[in-house]
C-alpha cells in the first residue's frame, strides 16, 4: 500500500491556505464524533457543536454535514444555525436557512420497508448485541456488540430476506443494500453521499472554493471519488491506514476536529 501524506503536510497546507473559500462536507459518526453504542437516543456533543459553530461563522467557509443518519437526529444532535445537512445519505437535505427537501417521494419507499421489518425484527428476538434501526427511509440492522459468528449469520439472513425487497414494484423506488462491518442496510438507490455531494456542487455552486470532504467509511469513499473529480481535498478518518480515494489520513474523530477547529482560525 503506498505511503498516504499526512493531513498536515505542507502540501495539503498550501491547498487549504491558498483557497479563496473553502467548502466542507463532514460526515459525523467516526469522524466529527465517535460512534455512540446504539444510534437511538443522539446525545449532542458540546465539543463538536463549538467546533462547527467556529466553521459557519467564518465568511470563507461553508458546512454541509454528510450522514446517513436520519434529518431529526442529526437536528439534535448539530443544532448550530446556518448549518446545511444531507441526511440518510442525502435523500433529506436541509439548507443553511432550515429549508427542508427530500430526493424521493416518502410513499415510494416505506410500503417496503414497512413489508421487510417484521422479519428483520423476527431475526433479532432473544439476541445479544443487536440493533434494528428505523430511520424511516431505511432500516438498518447493527451487529457492532454481537458474536462474530453470530453476526454473520444474522445478516446474512437479513440479506436473504431483503432479497425479494430490491425488486422494483410499481410505484416503488429502487432499493439497495449497504454493508458495512457487522452491520447491514436496506435504503433508496438514491441513498449515496457521491450523488448527493455531487447534487449539492451542481446546484449550490460557490465560486473559488476548494470543496473539502472528512469521512470515514465505505460510504464516505463514494463522496472522495465525487470530491476528488472536482479538484477537491479529501480527508479520511481511520485509526490504521487502509485502501482509500482520500488524499490524505487523520487517525481519530479528536484528531479530525484539530484539524478543522485550524481552517476556522
Amino acid at each position: 500500500m503506498p505511503m498516504m501524506p499526512r493531513c498536515d503536510d505542507r502540501e495539503v497546507r498550501e491547498r487549504v491556505s491558498s483557497a479563496t473559500r473553502l467548502l466542507l462536507f463532514l460526515d459525523y459518526d467516526g469522524t466529527l464524533a465517535e460512534f455512540a453504542p446504539t444510534p437511538e437516543n443522539p446525545t449532542p456533543d458540546e465539543r463538536v457543536i463549538r467546533l462547527l459553530q467556529a466553521l459557519v461563522a467564518s465568511p470563507r467557509i461553508r458546512v454541509t454535514i454528510v450522514s446517513g443518519r436520519r434529518l431529526d437526529h442529526l437536528e439534535t444532535l448539530v443544532p448550530v444555525d446556518g448549518l446545511a445537512l444531507a441526511c440518510t445519505y442525502g435523500i433529506e437535505l436541509r439548507d443553511e436557512k432550515g429549508r427542508q427537501s427530500t430526493r424521493l417521494a416518502f410513499g415510494e419507499v416505506r410500503p417496503g420497508l414497512e413489508a421487510l421489518k417484521p422479519g428483520w425484527a423476527a431475526l433479532l428476538e432473544g439476541r445479544s448485541g443487536f440493533f434494528l434501526e428505523d430511520k424511516g427511509w431505511s432500516l438498518a440492522l447493527h451487529a457492532r456488540f454481537a458474536d462474530a459468528i453470530e453476526a454473520e449469520t444474522v445478516l446474512a439472513r437479513a440479506r436473504a430476506l431483503a432479497e425479494p425487497a430490491l425488486s422494483v414494484a410499481r410505484g416503488a423506488a429502487p432499493m439497495q443494500l449497504l454493508d458495512g462491518h457487522k452491520f447491514l442496510e436496506i435504503a433508496p438507490a438514491m441513498a449515496d453521499k457521491g450523488l448527493a455531494v455531487a447534487q449539492l456542487l451542481a446546484e449550490r455552486p460557490w465560486e473559488g472554493s476548494l470543496p473539502i470532504y472528512v469521512g470515514d467509511d465505505d460510504k464516505d469513499e463514494k463522496a472522495f471519488a465525487t470530491i476528488n473529480d472536482a479538484g477537491g481535498l479529501t480527508l479520511v478518518v481511520a485509526r490504521r491506514p487502509r485502501a482509500t480515494l482520500a488524499h490524505c489520513r487523520l487517525p481519530s474523530p479528536r484528531a479530525a476536529r484539530a484539524w478543522l477547529a485550524q481552517l476556522a482560525v
